[in-house]
């Protein structure tokens, strides 16, 4: 596994946060709903430099097991981004144009952020596991 740079690591550390922290004063943004308004955009950006220093980690060996679950691991950065951009939408509402009326806009996009972070964060974990425990085999 090609390794990161002090720089990428604290860049990788700050995106984790940035997500944690915009992820659970969202989650909390009922007492004060103004929050949220700063909270969506937190997690977003958090995402968004996880994935991304996280994309960056390629595996350079030729152990089949490790490509598949770096390949599933870029899955679940795709729907860490997914899940900030549904959160962002559930504050300021952009895709509500995209559906006919606002009941379908709820039913099959308003706050599915959390469905969405949920299978990211499973896979995100299945994966990480998986790989140091292969790579402690090698």
């Amino acid at each position: 596994m090609k390794q990161l740079s002090k720089l990428q690591s604290a860049l990788f550390l700050i995106g984790g946060l940035m997500m944690v922290i915009g992820a659970g004063c969202f989650a909390f943004g009922f007492v004060y709903p103004k929050l949220m308004m700063v909270t969506c955009w937190i997690f977003l950006l958090g995402t968004v430099l996880f994935s991304v220093i996280q994309a960056m980690q390629i595996y350079e060996g030729t152990n089949i097991v490790i490509k598949r679950l770096k390949k599933i691991q870029v899955f679940a950065d795709i729907f860490f981004v997914l899940a900030g951009i549904s959160m962002v939408d559930t504050v300021y509402g952009f895709f509500r144009s995209l559906f006919e009326n606002y009941e379908t806009y709820i039913t099959y996009f308003y706050n599915k952020w959390v469905v969405l972070l949920l299978v990211a964060a499973i896979l995100e974990l299945y994966t990480t596991h998986r790989i140091s425990h292969e790579l402690r085999k090698e």
